[in-house]
């Protein structure tokens, strides 16, 4: 049996359109089944190459479940006798960078690490600036939303910029949609 161009063609077409639904369909059903939540970000220069209208946001991560490596890189908040008392620690003069599996709780987007691992090759890189609190860590890479051609910016001067994204078990969050938050108001932008 001969087999033509044409059917070498036809065939390696199908193969990529199974491919495709096959991540097409991975999405749609985590989309349906996983935690979502809304997570402060900032827009950061993108260093992709692809043509088109994106934002590349990096997201406000909680990191005060994180288990840091070690408790000398953090500050906790104490009272009057010294005890140490509930609240967000603060990190050191020193940045911190580490992995940790990402998880949607209590409205947040938290970052955990694996218990009695000091280094691991699962979950995603979190980084924190010396000096920042520890539920204002963010995820390293940034993600990126799409946008219209003809949409407008969503970025102005004073205004909070929010995403809404969805937690697969593993792997970065995916961003659904944006919201600005400005005096007080929350906005649910159209970009499409």
């Amino acid at each position: 049996m001969k087999i033509g161009r044409w059917t070498i063609a036809g065939l390696s077409v199908a193969v990529l359109a199974v491919l495709f639904s096959t991540v097409a369909a991975k999405h749609l059903y985590e989309r349906w089944r996983c935690p979502r939540v809304w997570t402060r970000a900032a827009a950061v220069d993108s260093e992709l190459p692809m043509r088109g209208r994106y934002l590349a946001l990096q997201l406000t991560v909680d990191g005060c479940q994180s288990t840091l490596p070690s408790a000398k890189l953090a500050e906790f908040p104490r009272d009057y006798s010294g005890a140490v008392k509930p609240g967000p620690y603060v990190l050191r003069a020193q940045p911190v960078v580490f992995r940790a599996n990402l998880k949607a709780a209590n409205g947040r987007l938290i970052a955990v690490r694996p218990e009695g691992v000091e280094n691991t090759e699962e979950g995603e890189w979190i980084s924190a600036a010396a000096g920042a609190v520890c539920d204002q860590m963010q995820l390293k890479q940034p993600v990126h939303f799409f946008i219209g051609k003809h949409a407008p910016s969503p970025l102005t001067a004073g205004a909070e910029l929010w995403v809404e994204v969805i937690v697969p078990p593993k792997g970065a969050p995916r961003p659904l949609q944006l919201a600005v938050k400005e005096n007080g108001i929350w906005k649910p932008l159209k970009l499409k």
